[in-house]
This record gives structure tokens, C-alpha cells and sequence, in this order.
């Protein structure tokens, strides 16, 4: 990237989107892809992709072409570009012929930065005559997981576009998600062909949002406790089936909360309806099954809810990333039982595709050990993608009300060396059962009674060393191989242990889950109404107002992150306005003298309160 590039990025970056400075990776996969590189780039929901494909598509000559899953985070995207006075449009099912024939004019006479698309519509042959016949200054595979067959929403449309690099060789491309695991990660760049992509693998930490995990007990009871607390703040609360969708948003409407479901047996324009009031605010919870969400760029989700234990560790942490995508505090519950996990298995071993049914079996048991763990459910979710977290993140319910511990150094000894005197070729059941000096035949086939390991276990039940053995992966000890059957493998991290160099303290093992202390909660937003928090109330209804008035998302004029800070800077001017982040030119001029007028007159009426009080007092 020439200096010219560098300073339109920058330069782009604070006058059309308003944000002062790159965050680190987005500046590294901007500056790759200026440089005409395919990219790879993995970062948590809410962490700014978009810009890392918006920027450079404005820079390059000709257009950026964004394919993309949905319909809803398409318009969505093009609202927010043309909010900011960027040529941006879509090119979908949604559109009547007339104003489909206008994108393509508009494509054609090369008047669009960005053209986001489905990949079925986008590999047609005749779309792609087009397209040869333009300049394209990038393609960004937005959702990129759905190419894989090991991600948690494989597609089969997704894998066309693979072809591409073969029709544009010369055109960068970019590959773009916020979950995959290692083979997922593996398989996006082969699936579409990248030639030696710059990698860019971001945190999957997401501090803002704080995760509980409780074991059912009268669920309904539970999800309402928790939805009631946030009186009037948006969530998504996710369910397994159908008719369970219906059953908790009935229930919960009629507890006066303003919530609708959705769901694929819904109708189309019913389901348009639903999600297009709440990306309004109309209503403030949406009950779902999976088929809602994907993408969806509401930032002031400030929970998500899961009724029913998800499949797999994917699904959940990108789901809970709908919560907070605007860094402000959120929460996550999930409630589960064993007859979740039953109903899972049951969905899976319909799969009559072997390979497909053993990666989603194994999926299921990664997620379940998740909501059985007795450590810090942060590390648990980063270990799953291979991030270490060095300490406990004091945000969730493990650590806000921890289990017991206990020096469990020698357990973990005994645990590790029989996986390394198994030939690290086996799974955690096996591992087990020569741990706990179990008769089975298979133990005798292959000698393994007769290794010093065999039953030294003895003095642990069997559900006891799974909960050691999920710790010890949590921590960092251990690896499953989700590619080889899930067997266990020695990582370096255990070698001190093992070496007796290191002690290990790890959570007993208790029967049940309880639920956390919600006065330790620290993610529970201020309940005290100081004068920020009632400025940021007024000015979150002339936002309403003025989005009604455009028939757009609320969020679409301005994030509640922006909101607060208006409440907390007060400006005064236009230059003022302009330094808040998320303010560019095109969003001061058109709004700019409103808000500022609007927290001049609240500024005032306070004054005005304050000497009355003062007089009367």
C-alpha cells in the first residue's frame, strides 16, 4: 500500500465513517488487500470486518462485490453505507423488477463502490458475463464458514464460489467470518481457492458480554427472571423446535413483554415483519429458532437468550455475538438439560452421511462439556478456538460463584500419562476405562491391562474423570483431534505437570449446576437515572423519531455507543460533534445540528431545575 493509499484510508475511515484510528487488524488486512492480496480473516462479531472490505472497495478502482447469506444483513449493510453517503446497493429476490433493473444500471455504468449479492444469484452464468465485462476491485465471501463442510452452517451454494478465482485470477478476494475452529479454518481458504492469503486471526474474547449457564429448573420461570431485569432493552432468545418458539413468545407476551417469534414455518412477509420491528425497536425480544440472526447488524442486542442447549460451540458463541456488537455491556444465558442433549442427538443421527453425523456427534459433545464445565466459561470458549485466556475472566458465572477446589496434581498426572501410555490414539471414554481398570475386551486385544496406568484410577467414578479430563482440555493440557475420532493428544502446556515441575488446582466435581448470584452480576446496566443517563434517554427518542422518519433502524442513524457519548461529551458545536466516534461528515450534516440542539435545550431545562430547587430551597 502506496502512501496515497494509506492516507485515502485513513482519510476514508474518519470523514465517511467516523472513527479516529484502524483497530490493528483491520489496518493489516486493509493494507494487504490495497496491495491486491487474497485474504483470510477471522474476527469475533462486532470486531469491524466490514470495514476491512468497505474501505479498500472504495479505494480500488471499480466495484466490490460482497456476497452474502441473507437478505436482511444485506439491507442492513447498504442502509449503513448509503446512511454515510457511500454508493452501495444489493441485488436480491426483495427488489421488484424496476428497481432490480435500476442496480444493474447502476452496475453497468460503474456508479457502485459495493454490490452485495447472494452466492446462488451471483454464480449464474449471466451474472457472471457481466461481470467480465467490468472492473471488479474486490470480492468479499461475507459468512465465509458456510463454505465448510466442518462449520456449523455448511452450505452447499457457498461452494461455487470457488470458481471464481479461476474466472478472476487478478481480482483479491477476501474470506470473512466470526466463528471457525481449526479444521474450519483449515478448509475456508482451500474450498475457495485463496492463493497464499494473508491470515489475520483476531481474539475471540468478547469482554462485554458476561455468559451464565444454568441447569432447568421451571425454564419459563428462569427466562422471564432474567428478561424482566432488562425491562425495554432489545434480545433474541433461541429455541430448539418450532413449536417451542411459539409457546415462549405466547408466554411471554402475556407477562407484557413486547416480543413475536420467528421461525422458517412462519411466512415470509410475517417473518420480513418481525425482524424489520425489531431492528426498529417496535418490539424488544425476538424468539427464535436458529433460522434468525445470521448476520443481523443490530449493535444494541443487549442479550441473547438460549431456551435449548445449541448443538455446537459455533453456533452458541455466534449467536451470543449478536449480543453487544456495539462493545456495550451484555448477557448470555443458556439453560439446558439431558433432555436437550437427547433431542440433539436424536436431530444428528438422521444425518445419513457418516462423516457429517460424526463431526456434528463430536460437536455436540464439545458443546455439552461446555455447559458441564467447573472453570471459567471464557476459557472454556477460547480454548475451543485454540486462544489461551492466562487468567479467569471474572465474567461469568463460574467466576462469579466458583466451584471448590482442590490440588488435583496427581489426578492430572495419572490422566495425562495414560493418555501418553495409550499412544495418544484413543478417546476420553477409553482413556477412562484404563484409568479405572475396566475388564473390556477391547482393553485385552490390545494389551492394554498390562501398562503401569492400568486401574490406577480406581479411586474416581467414571463421571469424575470426565469432568478432570474437560478441564484438563479447557485448560490447555489436552487436545481432541475432531478430524482423527476425537482422540486425545498431549499439548506442551503439560509437560511441567507431568515433569512434577508445576502444581494444578482444578474444581471438584458437583452433581448440579445452581444458578449464579445475580447481585454479583457485573454486566447489569445502571438502574440510577444520573443526568447522562437521562440525556441519553431523550436522545435515544429523538433517534426514534427521526428513524420513523426516514423508515430506517434507529441504529442506522446512530449506535447507542455514539448515543452515550453525546450524553457524556455534551458538544456544543459542529466541530465537537464531528470528534465523536461513529460521526462522519455526511451523518454531521445531516444530523448533527439536531442532536447538538437537542442537548443545548436538555442542558438548559436542567439549569433551569437546578435554580428552581436552589430558590426554593
Amino acid at each position: 500500500m502506496d502512501n496515497n493509499d494509506k492516507q485515502g484510508a485513513e482519510e476514508l475511515l474518519r470523514h465517511v465513517f467516523g472513527y479516529d484510528s484502524f483497530r490493528p487488524l483491520q489496518h493489516a488486512v486493509v493494507r494487504s488487500v490495497l496491495e491486491g492480496k487474497d485474504n483470510f480473516v477471522l474476527m469475533p462479531t462486532g470486531g469491524g470486518k466490514s470495514l476491512c472490505y468497505q474501505i479498500p472497495a472504495m479505494i480500488r478502482p471499480g466495484v466490490g462485490i460482497v456476497v452474502s447469506p441473507l437478505i436482511s444483513l444485506m439491507q442492513d449493510q447498504v442502509q449503513a453505507l448509503l446512511s454515510n453517503g457511500v454508493a452501495a446497493a444489493f441485488y436480491n429476490s426483495s427488489l421488484t423488477s424496476k428497481e432490480a433493473h435500476q442496480v444493474l444500471t447502476s452496475l453497468l455504468h460503474e456508479q457502485l463502490d459495493l454490490l452485495y449479492i447472494a452466492p446462488e444469484r451471483l454464480m449464474t452464468p449471466w451474472f457472471l458475463e457481466h461481470l467480465k465485462k467490468l472492473q471488479i476491485s474486490l470480492f468479499a465471501i461475507d459468512e465465509a464458514h458456510c463454505v465448510s463442510q466442518w462449520g456449523p452452517d455448511f452450505r452447499p451454494e457457498y461452494l461455487q464460489l470457488g470458481q471464481l478465482k479461476q474466472l478472476f485470477p487478478n481480482v483479491p478476494m477476501l474470506a470473512l467470518t466470526a466463528t471457525a475452529d481449526k479444521q474450519t479454518r483449515l478448509d475456508i481458504p482451500a474450498k475457495l481457492n485463496l492463493e497464499q492469503p494473508d491470515c489475520h486471526l483476531g481474539s475471540f474474547n468478547r469482554h462485554n458480554i458476561q455468559y451464565t449457564v444454568l441447569e432447568k429448573h421451571q425454564p419459563f420461570k428462569q427466562l422471564l427472571r432474567f428478561i424482566t431485569r432488562r425491562t425495554a432493552e432489545a434480545g433474541i432468545v433461541y429455541c430448539l423446535t418450532r413449536n417451542r418458539v411459539e409457546e415462549v413468545a405466547e408466554k411471554l407476551d402475556k407477562e407484557g413483554v413486547k416480543a413475536l417469534p420467528y421461525h422458517a414455518g412462519l411466512s415470509t412477509q410475517v417473518r420480513q415483519k418481525t425482524q424489520e420491528m425489531f431492528q426498529k425497536d417496535d418490539i424488544d425480544v425476538v424468539v427464535a429458532t436458529i433460522a434468525f440472526g445470521m448476520g443481523i447488524d443490530k449493535p444494541n442486542v443487549r442479550f441473547v437468550a438460549h431456551y435449548d442447549l445449541p448443538k455446537n460451540i459455533e453456533s452458541y458463541y455466534q449467536e451470543t455475538g449478536r449480543a453487544g456488537r456495539d462493545g456495550l455491556p451484555s448477557e448470555s444465558l443458556l439453560l439446558y438439560g439431558l433432555a436437550d442433549v437427547a433431542v440433539a442427538r436424536g436431530i444428528i443421527t438422521q444425518n445419513r452421511n457418516e462423516d457429517q453425523k460424526r463431526i456434528e456427534m463430536h460437536k455436540l459433545n464439545m458443546m455439552t462439556q461446555f455447559v458441564e464445565a467447573l472453570s471459567c466459561r471464557r476459557r472454556v470458549l477460547l480454548n475451543y478456538f485454540e486462544e489461551d485466556l492466562d487468567q479467569d475472566c471474572q465474567n461469568c458465572d463460574i467466576c462469579l460463584k466458583p466451584p471448590e477446589t482442590y490440588d488435583a496434581t496427581e489426578d492430572a498426572r495419572k490422566a495425562l500419562s495414560c493418555v501418553y501410555r495409550v499412544g495418544q490414539r484413543y478417546g476420553v471414554s477409553y482413556v477412562i476405562d484404563v484409568l479405572r481398570g475396566a475388564e473390556s475386551k477391547r482393553i485385552k486385544d490390545l494389551g492394554h491391562e498390562r501398562l503401569s496406568v492400568y486401574a490406577i484410577g480406581r479411586h474416581l467414578n467414571q463421571e469424575q474423570w470426565h469432568s478432570i479430563f474437560r478441564q484438563l482440555v479447557h485448560r490447555g493440557l489436552l487436545e481432541q483431534d475432531v478430524a482423527n475420532y476425537s482422540i486425545l493428544k498431549l499439548k506442551e502446556r503439560a509437560r511441567p505437570v507431568l515433569t512434577g515441575q508445576e502444581k494444578l488446582y482444578l474444581a471438584k466435581f458437583r452433581a448440579s449446576q445452581t444458578e449464579a448470584l445475580t447481585k454479583k452480576n457485573k454486566v447489569i446496566l445502571p438502574q440510577s437515572h444520573s443526568p447522562d443517563d437521562l440525556l441519553f434517554e431523550e436522545l435515544r427518542k429523538l433517534r426514534k423519531s427521526l428513524a420513523q422518519a426516514a423508515n430506517v433502524a434507529p441504529f442506522i442513524i446512530f449506535s447507542d455507543s455514539t448515543l452515550r457519548q453525546m450524553a457524556a461529551q455534551k458538544p456544543r458545536n459542529r466541530s465537537e460533534f464531528l470528534q465523536l466516534s461513529g460521526v462522519g461528515e455526511k451523518k454531521l450534516e445531516i444530523y448533527g445540528s439536531t442532536f447538538i440542539e437537542a442537548i443545548a435545550a436538555f442542558e438548559n431545562l436542567k439549569r433551569s431545575l437546578d435554580e428552581t430547587q436552589e430558590i426554593r430551597f
